[in-house]
C-alpha cells in the first residue's frame, strides 16, 4: 500500500525528534567511556576488562540489530523505535546500581539491545521521509547524533562523576530518553498505514517457538554453552579478579556467532531458501522471521557495492569508535590531564568537529551527486584518507594544545562517512527491505569493528602501554578509506537494479 507522504514541516519535525533521540542513544552508549578511570579504581578492573565493558554494548547491539531491522520492515518501525528508546534509557539508569564487573557487563549489554532496535528503524524512517538528492544530507543530520551524543556522553560522564560519582552519572543520563518514549511511538510512518501492534498476534505470526529459535541459532547457542563452562572453570582456577572468564566466554560467543552467520551464508549459497529475496508486502503474512533474515543476507551477498560498504564500515567503526572509547584515558595517561579535564578538552572539539564533519560529509556527497553516481563513496573516502593520517600523527604528539587541535581536525574528516555511507545502502536496495539490510550492516560493522577494537586495544595496553596500542585505530581507518573506493565500480549498476519493479528486481538479484 503506497501512502501519501507527510507534509514537509512534519518531516523536519520527525527528523529533529529522531536526531535528538539518536543523540541520547549515543550519550547513553558512550557515557561509560568518560567513567573508565573511576570504574577501574572502584571495581579494581584491568584495561582488558574495561575493553570488554565497552564491547558489551557492541556485541548485543550487533546480535540484535539484524532481527530488529527485519522486525521494522515487517511490522512497525515506530514501535521498534519507541521500544529501543525505552530499553536503552532504562538500563543505562540501572548501570548505576551495578556492584561487580559481571553485573555492569550484563546491564551494558542490554543497553545495546535497545540501541539495536532504534538505529536501523530510525535511519530507515529518515530515508523514506527524505528521498532523492536530500537523502544523504538528511541522514547526515540524523547521524550528527553520533559525534554529538558520543562526545556529550563521555563529557557528561566525567563531569557528573566529579560532582556526584559514576553511579549517579549513569542514572542521570538515562532519564531523558524515558520522557520521550511516548512521543517516539506517535511518529507517522511515511510509507505504511497506521495500526496498533499486539504482541501476542505478532509472536504468533512470526512463529517464534522455542524449537524455531534453537534450530536457527544452534552454533551460537552451542558455543555460548561451551564458553560458559570454560568461563566457570577459569573463574574457579584463576580467581575472581582475572578477566580470563569473561574473555573466554565472549570469545566463544563471537566465534559461535561467526559460525552461525557462515551457516546462514551457506544456506543462501546452496539455495536452500525461497528464491524470492524479500516478502512482496510488509503488511501481509510474514512467515518465519529467520527466513526473512536469510533473504536479506541474500540481497547483501548479491549486491557488490554492499560488500565493500560492509567491509569498509567495519574498519571505520573499528577506528573511530575505538578513538572515542579510549581517547579520554589516552589523554589522561599520555598528556597528564585529569579525567574531568581530559573529557572537556576532547568533547568540545569532538562535538563541534563531529557535527560539522557529519553535515559536511552529507553536503559534499549530495553536491558531488551532480557529477557522478559515486559521489557518496568518494566523499566517504576523502574523509577517511585525510582524517586517518591526521589522527595517526595526533597520537604521536605530547603537546596538549597541539593534540587538541589535531584531534578536532581529524574528527571533522573521520565523521564525513556517517551520512553518505548509510545513504549508499538505501540507494542500492529497495525500500521494502531497507531496515533489514541496515540491521545487517550494523550487526556486521560492530561485530567486525569496535567489538574487536575495544578489548584488543585494552589487551595491547596491558602489554605495551596505551600510547602504543591506540596507533592501530587510525591505521585501520585509512585502509578502510581505500576499500570503499572499490565500490565505485558497481554502485551505478546496483542503484539501477534497486529502482526496478519488484518482479524485475527479483529476477536479476
Amino acid at each position: 500500500m503506497k501512502l501519501d507522504g507527510p507534509p514537509r514541516g512534519y518531516r523536519w519535525y520527525a527528523l529533529g525528534l529522531l536526531t535528538l533521540l539518536n543523540i541520547i542513544s549515543y550519550l547513553d552508549r558512550n557515557v561509560i567511556f568518560g567513567l573508565f578511570e573511576p570504574i577501574k579504581r572502584d571495581l579494581a578492573l584491568t584495561d582488558a576488562q574495561l575493553g570488554w565493558l565497552g564491547s558489551a554494548y557492541v556485541l548485543l547491539f550487533s546480535l540484535a540489530a539484524f532481527p530488529l531491522g527485519v522486525l521494522s520492515d515487517l511490522r512497525s518501525r515506530r514501535a521498534v523505535v519507541a521500544g529501543g528508546v525505552a530499553l536503552f534509557s532504562a538500563f543505562t539508569t540501572l548501570g548505576g546500581l551495578a556492584r561487580s564487573f559481571v553485573q555492569l557487563f550484563l546491564v551494558r549489554a542490554t543497553v545495546g539491545i535497545g540501541g539495536a532496535g532504534f538505529a536501523p528503524a530510525s535511519t530507515s524512517l529518515v530515508a523514506d521521509y527524505f528521498t532523492g538528492p536530500r537523502r544523504a544530507f538528511a541522514i547526515g543530520i540524523l547521524s550528527a547524533g553520533v559525534p554529538v551524543g558520543g562526545a556529550l556522553g563521555f563529557l557528561a560522564g566525567a563531569q557528573l562523576n566529579a560532582l556526584y560519582g559514576w553511579r549517579v552519572a549513569f542514572m542521570a543520563v538515562g532519564l531523558p530518553g524515558l520522557f520521550l518514549v511516548g512521543v517516539a511511538g506517535q511518529l507517522i510512518d511515511p510509507t505504511r498505514p497506521p495500526g496498533s501492534i499486539k504482541l501476542r498476534e505478532l509472536l504468533k505470526r512470526f512463529e517464534l517457538g522455542v524449537a524455531t529459535v534453537i534450530r536457527q541459532f544452534e552454533p551460537l547457542i552451542l558455543f555460548c554453552i561451551i564458553g560458559g563452562l570454560a568461563a566457570w572453570w577459569a573463574d574457579r582456577h584463576m580467581g575472581a579478579n582475572s578477566s580470563a572468564d569473561v574473555a573466554v566466554f565472549v570469545s566463544a560467543a563471537v566465534f559461535g556467532l561467526a559460525l552461525n552467520i557462515g551457516w546462514w551464508f551457506w544456506q543462501i549459497r546452496s539455495d536452500r531458501i525461497d528464491e524470492t529475496p524479500f516478502a512482496p508486502s510488509v503488511t501481509g503474512a510474514v512467515g518465519d522471521v529467520f527466513e526473512e533474515l536469510r533473504r536479506a543476507f541474500k540481497v547483501v551477498l548479491r549486491t557488490p557495492t554492499l560488500l565493500f560498504v560492509f567491509l569498509a564500515g567495519a574498519m571505520f567503526s573499528f577506528g573511530l569508535n575505538g578513538l572515542v572509547a579510549w581517547g579520554p584515558s589516552f589523554a589522561t595517561r599520555a598528556l597528564g590531564w585529569p579525567t574531568a579535564e581530559a573529557t572537556v578538552q576532547l568533547a568540545v572539539p569532538a562535538v563541534l568537529a563531529g557535527t560539522f564533519g557529519t553535515l559536511a560529509g552529507g553536503f559534499v556527497a549530495d553536491w558531488l551527486r551532480r557529477f557522478t553516481d559515486s559521489s557518496r563513496i568518494i566523499a566517504t573516502a576523502i574523509g577517511m584518507l585525510i582524517g586517518g593520517p591526521i589522527a595517526l600523527y595526533a597520537l604521536t604528539v605530547r603537546d596538549p594544545e597541539l593534540f587538541r587541535w589535531l584531534f578536532g581536525v581529524a574528527f571533522f574528516f573521520l565523521t564525513w562517512y556517517n551520512g553518505p555511507l548509510s545513504a549508499v545502502i538505501f540507494d542500492v536496495v529497495p525500500t521494502r527491505i531497507s531496515s533489514s539490510v541496515m540491521g545487517a550492516y550494523l550487526m556486521f560493522i560492530h561485530v567486525a569493528g569496535d567489538a574487536i577494537a575495544l578489548p584488543l586495544v585494552g589487551n595491547l595496553s596491558d602489554r605495551f602501554g596505551l600510547e602504543r596500542a591506540v596507533l592501530i585505530l587510525p591505521f585501520v581507518s585509512i585502509v578502510g578509506g581505500g576499500v570503499i573506493l572499490l565500490g565505485m565500480r558497481s554502485v551505478k549498476r546496483d542503484m539501477n537494479r534497486a529502482s526496478l519493479p519488484t518482479g524485475e528486481y527479483q529476477a536479476v538479484i
